[in-house]
């Protein structure tokens, strides 16, 4: 992680059109034209689950894929609406409505912004799998549980709740009004999905299946036994190719506030997923994603998307696979994309209004399906007991309660655990009267140097940070009686932060007070410039700051009592 104030933004399209040629043209245009007719039932589906209309979802779908393809640091990423995001927008709408989701949207697209500006994209990619895992099946489950009014046609006088056990409860009590031929349609889609592609893998199965039921009810409709399924344009009427004018954000303090923990969320849920995506995406072509990029095209679509009254847009693992597989390798597939949808917006938009509800409920339970993961949850139940309570805790959160908290806590759990992890790997060891040089090192001389009575050499191994730190203060305020010199051997301390900065002042300041030197061995050049900084190196003199420990031995024995007896170590 560098901080530096230089900005090294280049999306890859910039890159990629330098050695562009027509035969890479013909390839991202075939595989851009078949992303965007498989987008486009996705796109729908995701807009109506969130609480919005299929237009918003198709708008989104048509300018956050274009800016996040022409701005992204990933050559064959396609971005837009994604599962991930249903539960958290759906929230945000319930609770703040369409104007708190815009402004969130656009907060969250400003955090992706700076996490690319702070190079932060590198940071991001090592959240513990785990908790990655927990955060996808938990959404999974949440989207469907959330599909099951719509896929079996239910009619239940109340409102449904927002919670996951409120949800089941209205779920059982209203369960005899299921309607038989709208479960048809639904059971028929998700078969339709599950087949398709054992007789071909390159057919959109759930354009295919839109397709075929979609035909099925309007010929259906007004024979007796097979009414009651709803479409589209039951729901929002006739649709109309009407893209909307960009419009201000009512944007206040009071709002701000609010909206901030939903707006980080978002932030964070886009930056998980789409850098997740960019990672599988590299894996299958052997390029490699400009993550900090990839973070501000993410943020920057971001950003203007709700302008134009869209949802939150991130890279899509599905749609990004089916572009590689359909030969697409540079951002232009996923332009081409998204001048396809937008192609189709302007031109077949009133069709849409004829698709049946329970239709895209099935296409939405087999997106559950597969971000669930439960071949992954089930193998990594044999991983060891910390991972396992990490991705139950974290599951459990997002389903019992909401992502928001879930993300909030999973990354606290995170940090606790890198750190806790950081601890088991950081130890501090007392040694006293010899000490072999070549301890520890792949030398095969070994040199032993003999310790005076009265010096004491504590080693550090790995960094000192705030958790280290205090594990050793309280070793040293358990010692027994005080020696005449302590060497603090450092060499395999590859940082210090400020807590450990602090502790390592205070001991020099009470060994003063006892009359105890202090001497520092094998600092490197880090963490010496840290020292400096803070007024250590002055405080204890360069010449009790030693490069080597033999050096440091050397000093420590002629500043000891050599005819003392070490004092007895109570631990």
């Amino acid at each position: 992680m560098n901080f530096n104030t230089k900005v090294e933004y280049c999306p890859k399209l910039i890159k990629e059109i330098k050695n562009y040629d027509i035969t890479k043209f013909k390839n991202d245009l075939v595989s851009g034209i078949v992303v965007g007719i498989v987008a486009l039932p996705l796109a729908i589906a995701f807009g109506i689950a969130s609480g919005v209309t299929p237009s918003v979802g198709l708008i989104t779908a048509i300018i956050g894929g274009f800016l996040v393809s022409a701005l992204g640091g990933n050559s064959v990423q396609i971005g837009g609406p994604t599962g991930a995001f249903i539960v958290i927008v759906y929230g945000i709408i319930q609770n703040f409505g369409l104007t708190g989701l815009a402004v969130a949207t656009f907060m969250a697209g400003l955090i992706l912004v700076l996490l690319g500006l702070f190079k932060l994209g590198t940071v991001i990619k090592f959240i513990p799998y785990p908790i990655v895992i927990g955060f996808t099946s938990g959404i999974a489950l949440t989207i469907f549980s959330t599909q099951i009014v719509e896929f079996f046609g239910m009619q239940p006088d109340v409102a449904i709740p927002s919670d996951f056990i409120g949800k089941w409860n209205v779920y059982f009590h209203y369960i005899a009004t299921i309607n038989i031929p709208t479960m048809i349609v639904g059971t028929l889609t998700v078969l339709i999905i599950c087949i398709m592609p054992k007789i071909s893998s390159k057919m959109p199965a759930a354009l295919i299946a839109i397709i075929l039921m979609t035909v099925m009810v309007y010929f259906l409709k007004g024979v007796p036994g097979c009414d009651g399924v709803a479409t589209i344009g039951d729901r929002f009427g006739v649709l109309k190719a009407q893209i909307p004018h960009p419009d201000g954000l009512p944007v206040n303090m009071n709002m701000i506030n609010q909206l901030l923990p939903s707006a980080f969320t978002i932030a964070m849920l886009g930056a998980i997923e789409s850098l997740l995506s960019a990672t599988v995406a590299d894996g299958a072509t052997g390029n490699s994603t400009d993550t900090n990029s990839e973070l501000i095209g993410q943020g920057v679509a971001n950003v203007v998307v709700p302008f134009f009254g869209g949802i939150p847009v991130t890279g899509a693992i599905a749609r990004t696979m089916t572009n590689i597989t359909n030969g697409g390798r540079t951002p232009v597939a996923g332009v081409v994309h998204a001048i396809v949808l937008l192609l189709i917006f302007l031109f077949l938009m009133p069709l849409i209004s004829y698709v049946p509800m329970a239709c895209l409920a099935g296409v939405l339970v087999m997106v559950s399906y597969n971000m669930s993961g439960w071949r992954t949850v089930r193998a990594m139940l044999k991983n060891p007991k910390s991972d396992v309570s990490v991705l139950i805790v974290t599951f459990l959160l997002t389903v019992v309660f909401d992502l928001t908290i879930a993300i909030e806590l999973g990354l606290l759990l995170a940090i606790v655990l890198f750190i806790r992890r950081v601890m088991e790997n950081t130890s501090i060891k007392v040694l006293s009267n010899e000490i072999d040089v070549a301890d520890g090192t792949d030398l095969s001389l070994h040199e032993i140097l003999h310790v005076a009575n009265g010096v004491e050499i504590y080693e550090i191994d790995g960094p000192f940070f705030f958790g280290v730190a205090t594990k050793f203060d309280e070793m040293m305020r358990s010692m027994g009686e005080k020696p005449i010199v302590r060497i603090i051997r450092m060499r395999r301390v590859p940082f210090i932060d400020s807590t450990g900065v602090h502790n390592l002042e205070i001991l020099i300041q009470s060994s003063k007070k006892d009359g105890v030197h202090v001497v520092l061995s094998g600092v490197n050049d880090n963490v010496r410039g840290v020292l400096e900084n803070s007024g250590i190196v002055s405080m204890l003199g360069e010449d009790h700051i030693c490069s080597h420990i033999t050096e440091a031995v050397s000093m420590a024995n002629s500043l000891a009592d050599d005819s003392g007896e070490l004092r007895k170590i109570e631990w």
